[in-house]
C-alpha cells in the first residue's frame, strides 16, 4: 500500500504511539516528527517538526484514558496543523471518549459528546475517521464528513477459530443488538439476547435469555468494555442457562476500576478486543487483542485517494 505523495502526512499525540507506527508501516510512509511535551506546571508543549504546508494530514489520536489529557493534545494539534497552512486535517480517533454522554437524558446534564464536536470542528478539523461509536447519532453533532468504521471484520478474522456450527451471538443487553445481529449475520448463526432489568438506581438483574443457547458455544459482543459489569453478569447468565462455552468480543478495552478482576472471576473461555486504545499495565487472562491497523491504513488510503470508505464493508 504505497503512495508517493509529498502532501500525505500522518502524525500522532501521546495517546497511541504504537498503533500511529503500526499504520505508517502498512501505509511504506514515514510518521512526520512532532514534539509533543509538558511545560513544568503541566501544560501542554506541541511543536511540528516538519513543513506540512498544503499537506493532506491524518491525525492518529484515540481520546482513551487519560481522556481529557488526550483530548486537550488533539486539540491543541489540530490547531497547530491548521495555523501551519495544512490543506485538509483529519482527525482519526479510533476510540471517541464521552461518547457516552450523548444526550440529555435527566435534568442540569451536559451533552458531553457535542460538546467535543464543536471543539474540534472550531479547533480546525476537516473531517473524522473513527471506529464503533458508542452511540452512531453522535456522527451528526459534527457539521463535517464523518467516515464510521466496524471492527467487526477485524475481531471476527481474529476470532476465526470458533467453531461456527455451534456458535451462537449474543448481546449482553437491549442496547446492543443492532450490533450483535450485525455479526450473527455476517457469521450466519443464530442470535440471542440477554434480558436485563434495572430494580434500582444502581441495580441491575439479568434473569432471562431470549434464545436457544443450551448446549451452545455463545459469543457476547459489545462495542466495549469499561467496568466489565454487564458483560460478566450475561456470561454468568448464560452458563446457569446451559451455554457450553462463552466467549467475548469487544472493540474498546477500556477496562476501568474493577474490569480485569471481574473478567479473570468470569466463566469465559477468551476475550477478543482490538487495540484502538493501548493496552498497558495489567490485563485479564485469556486476552487476544486483534489489530485495527490494517483497517485504518486501508480507510485513510482511501480517503486521501478520494475513494469510497463504505466499500470496505461491502462484500
Amino acid at each position: 500500500m504505497v503512495i508517493t505523495d509529498d502532501r500525505f502526512k500522518v502524525l500522532t499525540g501521546t495517546a497511541h504511539p504504537e498503533l500511529a507506527r503500526e499504520i505508517c508501516s502498512i501505509l511504506d510512509l514515514p510518521l512526520t516528527s512532532t514534539h509533543v511535551g509538558r511545560f513544568p506546571d503541566g501544560e501542554i508543549d506541541i511543536k511540528i517538526n516538519e513543513d506540512i504546508r498544503g499537506g493532506d494530514v491524518f491525525l492518529i489520536q484515540p481520546t482513551c484514558p487519560p481522556v481529557n489529557e488526550a483530548i486537550m493534545e488533539l486539540t491543541f494539534l489540530v490547531d497547530c496543523l491548521r495555523r501551519a497552512s495544512a490543506d485538509r486535517i483529519t482527525a482519526v480517533i479510533p476510540y471517541f471518549g464521552y461518547a457516552r454522554k450523548d444526550r440529555k437524558d435527566e435534568g442540569r446534564v451536559p451533552i458531553s459528546a457535542k460538546v467535543i464536536a464543536n471543539m474540534l470542528v472550531s479547533a480546525g478539523v476537516s473531517r473524522v475517521l473513527t471506529i464503533d461509536l458508542h452511540a452512531q447519532q453522535i456522527q451528526g453533532f459534527f457539521d463535517i464528513p464523518v467516515d464510521h468504521l466496524w471492527a467487526r471484520t477485524a475481531l471476527e478474522a481474529g476470532a476465526s477459530d470458533l467453531d461456527s456450527s455451534r456458535l451462537v451471538v449474543c448481546s449482553p443487553d437491549v442496547g446492543g443488538v443492532k450490533l450483535s445481529r450485525a455479526w450473527a449475520r455476517s457469521l450466519d448463526v443464530p442470535l440471542a439476547i440477554v434480558d436485563k432489568r434495572r430494580t434500582g438506581g444502581d441495580t441491575v438483574v439479568m434473569e432471562n435469555v431470549i434464545g436457544e443457547v443450551e448446549g451452545k458455544d455463545v459469543l457476547l459482543t459489545d462495542d466495549m468494555i469499561s467496568t466489565a459489569g454487564t458483560i460478566t453478569e450475561a456470561a454468568r447468565i448464560l452458563k446457569e442457562k446451559g451455554a457450553e462455552k462463552v466467549f467475548i468480543a469487544a472493540t474498546h478495552a477500556v477496562f476501568c476500576g474493577p474490569a480485569i478482576e471481574r473478567l479473570n472471576n468470569s466463566p469465559v473461555e477468551a476475550i477478543y478486543v482490538s487495540n484502538t486504545i493501548p493496552l498497558r499495565g495489567d490485563r485479564p487472562d485469556r486476552l487476544k487483542v486483534v489489530s485495527v491497523a490494517p483497517l485504518l491504513a486501508r480507510a485513510i488510503s482511501r480517503i486521501h485517494r478520494e475513494e469510497s470508505v463504505s466499500a470496505l464493508f461491502e462484500d
